[in-house]
């Protein structure tokens, strides 16, 4: 028997999508998510996010006004949180983001900055920001650039491209290419120095760190 309380951390929130899907969703279909996860896994890629102690490369990037963002003059302003999303498309990640939305007035208090950053064109991001009363910037990362550059880019399997055209995410034309190029999720903490001071990235798209233990790693950081 499901329990009537609210969902109280981002994860409970995230595994309350999961079981709902779980139960909507033929289990044909449920197999192609679950078998892309464990490959994504099986490549490593959680283990090619930049450590702690890495250079953090620099970037230039769109916002949704298309005004060029530089992370060097971000930086300059203080430390940088960087969430790397899938798109709009995806609920585990809008979910996330509203998350980090309410925490945002915290982290703006500790004289830190957050962007998100997606390979979604500068449109799509600002449907993003609507939609959900975003207050953060979020940036695009045409072809997944910048998150190949912090280890955490992937091409989307041929199996799974089929499976999302399926249930209409038609993620080329979100994302303005061809490339099927997409960030695993991916929480990065950069210093003003330019020092990457944490990082976590999942392969299982249905699992994110928790938000206050990332802010605990930024005080530490500060």
């Amino acid at each position: 028997m499901q329990s009537s309380q609210p969902a109280s951390t981002l994860q409970e929130r995230l595994d309350e999508i999961t079981a709902n899907t779980r139960g909507l969703v033929q289990p044909e279909r449920l197999a192609i998510t679950d078998q892309a996860v464990a490959d994504l896994f099986a490549s490593g890629i959680e283990d090619r996010v930049l450590a702690p102690g890495a250079a953090a490369p620099s970037f230039a990037l769109k916002d949704t006004r298309e005004r060029l963002v530089r992370s060097d003059d971000l930086l300059a302003l203080g430390p940088l949180v960087i969430k790397f999303f899938r798109g709009r498309w995806c609920p585990y990640c809008m979910t996330e983001l509203v998350a980090w939305e309410q925490l945002y007035p915290a982290l703006r208090a500790r004289n830190a900055l957050l962007v998100g950053i997606s390979p979604q064109v500068p449109r799509q991001n600002a449907f993003t920001l609507d939609r959900h009363s975003l207050t953060f910037p979020l940036l695009s990362d045409p072809g997944a650039a910048v998150a190949t550059a912090y280890g955490v880019a992937y091409t989307v399997p041929v199996e799974m491209q089929r499976h999302y055209r399926s249930i209409l995410v038609n993620v080329p034309f979100l994302n303005g290419d061809e490339s099927w190029r997409l960030p695993a999720p991916a929480t990065v903490i950069i210093s003003r120095s330019g020092e990457v001071v944490f990082s976590e990235s999942h392969a299982d798209h249905r699992v994110r760190p928790d938000p206050q233990l990332v802010m605990e790693a930024l005080d530490c950081a500060l």
